[in-house]
């Protein structure tokens, strides 16, 4: 004999085991704030007792909406994506969404199939931090697809979708106009991968940085590289075993400077006395460092939450002009410089 699987439990169940209407457990579900508490708990309870579990793809087919929102990043083990997703998920939880989460590693490939699968799961919208080499394919394609996106932390040419950013230019004008300031006049660019929008800014501010000082720029000083710790420890090694080594470093980011912190203390130096050291996010690991980090504040939190809202606006008024959101950065000055 054949055992037939168990009978899915309904909303209807739960609501019969609850003793109220079938579209107040539906309210519920949606939470919707229209319901009393000492309601909403006994149904919460009694879909716990049961065993009821929402399903949401087939509420959206319904209804022709999505409360679920894809979420699409570069690196989770990052801690500045870290602090973007926290603002991300504190934002969307207000409004009742739900968030899926894709990691691309900064693989365009892996961008292409996250964002098949979650127009595949029917989210109701896309928020997109995109992979270094994303390309005019890129481009063309979220320019097809017909939900709402917002772009966030990298910026796309010729893609007229809302965006939220930091000034990079003027934060990497910043770091390094700080340490013109302290009389430096080799100071390296390490780190980042060389076609990212966001690196391109971060070189347009030091360049800037340079011009306004008469400052001649040692293009030999600028060396990319993954923008990881790894990468930092890499890269510093080969810009100080130069004959003319730089005396202070400009970093693409926190975490590239905390690898060039370990590099510089293995090749014999001194970070914050022996050679100045400037980071970029301004991550929490960074005022706990040895020695603390100088570095430009990129607000990843205040991101993310402004990315978030502005999806959920683009979601609930879908003709409202496009929005570009550019945050300004701050320095913040430690230690290390």
């Amino acid at each position: 004999m054949i055992n037939k699987p168990p009978r899915r439990v309904t909303l209807q169940d739960v609501a019969n085991h609850a003793g109220v209407s079938r579209a107040t457990a539906s309210l519920i579900v949606r939470n919707s704030p229209k319901v009393a508490d000492k309601t909403r708990e006994k149904v919460l309870k009694s879909m716990e007792e049961l065993g009821y579990v929402y399903d949401r793809v087939a509420a959206n087919l319904r209804s022709q909406s999505s409360t679920t929102i894809g979420t699409i990043i570069t690196d989770v083990g990052n801690t500045f994506f870290a602090q973007f997703l926290l603002g991300v998920h504190r934002e969307l939880e207000k409004y009742g969404y739900t968030v899926l989460l894709g990691t691309t590693f900064d693989s365009l490939k892996d961008q292409e199939r996250l964002i098949s699968t979650m127009l595949e799961n029917r989210v109701g919208g896309i928020l997109l931090c995109p992979v270094s080499a994303s390309s005019a394919e890129t481009v063309e394609r979220i320019k097809k697809i017909d939900i709402p996106i917002v772009l966030g932390i990298r910026e796309l040419p010729n893609l007229t979708s809302d965006y939220v950013g930091l000034d990079y230019q003027s934060g990497a004008d910043m770091a390094v106009s700080h340490l013109l300031g302290k009389g430096h006049k080799r100071i390296a660019f390490i780190g980042g991968i060389s076609d990212s929008t966001t690196w391109q800014e971060r070189m347009n501010g030091y360049q800037l940085a340079h011009e306004k000082a008469g400052v001649p720029i040692d293009d030999s000083l600028i060396l990319d590289s993954e923008p990881t710790r790894e990468g930092g420890l890499e890269v510093i090694q080969q810009v100080m075993k130069q004959a003319n080594p730089p005396t202070a470093i400009f970093c693409f980011s926190d975490l590239i400077a905390f690898g060039a912190i370990i590099g510089l203390r293995k090749m014999g130096y001194t970070p914050g006395k022996d050679i100045d050291i400037v980071g970029f996010d301004n991550i929490p690991e960074a005022e706990i460092s040895y020695p603390p980090l100088t570095t430009v504040s990129s607000f990843a939190q205040v991101t993310g939450t402004k990315a978030a809202n502005l999806l959920h606006k683009r979601i609930s008024e879908p003709n409202q002009e496009r929005q570009r959101i550019i945050i300004t950065p701050e320095l913040v000055k430690r230690e290390s410089s």
